[in-house]
């Protein structure tokens, strides 16, 4: 294995190394609030479908886009749900994935035929100033399909490698517990197909709160 190329990720030439090797259609390993994250230009199909091979899943189910701020969410989804906005204003940033019907004609890579996208604000400064640097990015765990996501920056090295083109190194993630995602493309209650960081109850009750309002 050649050597990696990392970066601090408070080193002031990181975001222009990140932006670099995006625009080269290939990945890069960030630190979030949960885990680290294998991420790609999420305008990029060929990218993504680079990433979605690294970590050898299907290229038909891409992965999550993080965005540095919930203002952003107009331009990727068709319409927001009352309880995606109202669980949105709550608890982003933070360990919370929205499901939602994506927007027709986004620049946003959602996968060829898929009519819904997922979507995240992490809450984590640093990274939120560098998606402003590069955009929206399309990220999911740094790991093998079917291993433990990374929680460290050398754990996503062992797992990528020289595969990866940048590796930024924000220290130890706070565990290995991912993002709660709450299906809302099915309805406004929105359903739970992954209970996370974020207890499912507290969704639960924020949505049923908004709804009797």
């Amino acid at each position: 294995m050649n050597a990696v190329t990392m970066f601090p990720l408070s080193d002031p030439e990181a975001a222009a190394a990140c932006a670099d090797a995006l625009a080269a259609g290939e990945s890069i390993v960030i630190p979030t609030d949960t885990v680290y994250g294998i991420a790609a230009d999420a305008t990029n199909p060929a990218a993504v479908d680079r990433l979605q091979a690294l970590k050898g899943r299907d290229a038909a189910t891409p992965p999550p886009l993080l965005i540095a701020d919930a203002e952003v969410l107009p331009r990727i989804v068709e319409t927001i749900p009352s309880g995606a906005a109202a669980v949105a204003e709550a608890l982003w940033p933070g360990a919370l994935t929205l499901i939602v019907d994506a927007q027709a004609g986004s620049p946003y890579y959602v996968g060829f035929g898929v009519a819904t996208v997922a979507v995240r604000v992490p809450d984590h400064p640093q990274v939120r100033a560098l998606l402003r640097r590069l955009g929206v990015l399309a990220v999911s765990s740094a790991n093998r399909h079917g291993e433990p996501p990374a929680t460290t920056v050398d754990e996503a090295i062992a797992a990528f490698g020289d595969e990866v083109a940048v590796y930024l190194d924000g220290g130890p993630t706070p565990g290995a517990v991912p993002s709660t995602v709450v299906d809302f493309s099915q309805g406004t209650s929105g359903r739970v197909l992954r209970a996370g960081a974020i207890d499912p109850g507290l969704i639960e009750r924020i949505v049923e709160g908004a709804q009797h309002a």
